[in-house]
């Protein structure tokens, strides 16, 4: 008979937690190739209305603990659409920050995006690394996901820390990644803690590549790197799964994983 040694998941020094990125759904903008950014406030199309719809739909039993969202318009429709929906967000507390704002393309707002391909092609540079005059540079917004990741860490860890052990499969030392199955609840199943994030295009091709290139991030077996950094479809989804620790009272991302990106699933649906 095979002895196993007894694990103390309470004593665990980790938290382990999901996070799932969503990309608000289509608005007028959008569907006729202008730019927002952040001047521009503008509400989800009928389309829009519906892509937040469908997505709700699609995740209403995905059990999320924590919901952060942009104060702008979009992204709000959109995450009080997919709350209405979930099953687990009725006591659930919609935090919106400022820090998930859409990046700013200064005076090529309320433009044609081709025009600013053009800006970016003219000046020597690429698209939509390309900041033109007035806007946020790519460094910029980035410093704003960094910000916004450490104001959620330290959120989550403060709320959910004593929570640490109760997804067994997390921390043990034989612990297998989850299989991505196309389901809704790929890689969170079992995690007790799941923050949902509803943002926008450019502020979620900034994030996932600071998460891949500066944050380590491990990525899905056969991932393609201009896949990931390309922008998600309107109410497209990216998920992640985070390990928390604890250092002198301050909560610290000691692992990042990508479970999908981009998916669009649920608008097919």
């Amino acid at each position: 008979m095979r002895c196993y040694p007894v694990v103390n998941f309470q004593s665990m020094k980790a938290l382990r937690c999901g996070l799932t990125l969503v990309r608000h759904g289509e608005t007028q903008y959008n569907k006729e190739g202008l730019l927002q950014g952040q001047a521009i406030d503008s509400p989800l199309s009928e389309t829009g209305l519906q892509q937040a719809e469908a997505a709700g739909r699609y995740l209403k039993d995905v059990k999320f603990s924590n919901v952060f969202v942009s104060d702008m318009l979009r992204a709000q429709q959109t995450a009080k659409t997919i709350m209405k929906r979930n099953s687990s967000c009725s006591g659930l507390q919609m935090m919106s920050d400022p820090l998930l704002k859409e990046k700013s393309f200064g005076i090529a707002e309320g433009g044609r995006v081709q025009d600013l391909k053009e800006m970016a092609k003219a000046a020597g540079q690429s698209f939509p690394g390309f900041t033109p005059p007035n806007g946020e540079t790519q460094e910029q917004v980035k410093e704003r996901v960094k910000e916004f990741m450490e104001k959620m860490l330290q959120h989550i860890g403060d709320e959910h820390w004593h929570r640490r052990g109760e997804d067994e499969t997390s921390l043990s030392a034989v612990a297998e990644t989850s299989p991505v199955e196309g389901k809704p609840d790929d890689g969170v199943r079992g995690v007790p803690v799941h923050a949902l994030v509803v943002t926008h295009g450019a502020y979620m091709c900034v994030a996932v590549r600071y998460f891949v290139e500066e944050l380590h991030c491990s990525l899905p077996p056969g991932s393609d790197k201009a896949h990931m950094f390309s922008l998600s479809p309107n109410t497209g989804l990216c998920r992640f799964i985070l390990t928390l620790s604890k250092e002198d009272d301050r909560f610290k991302l000691s692992e990042i994983r990508c479970v999908f990106v981009h998916r669009g699933d649920h608008v097919k649906l």
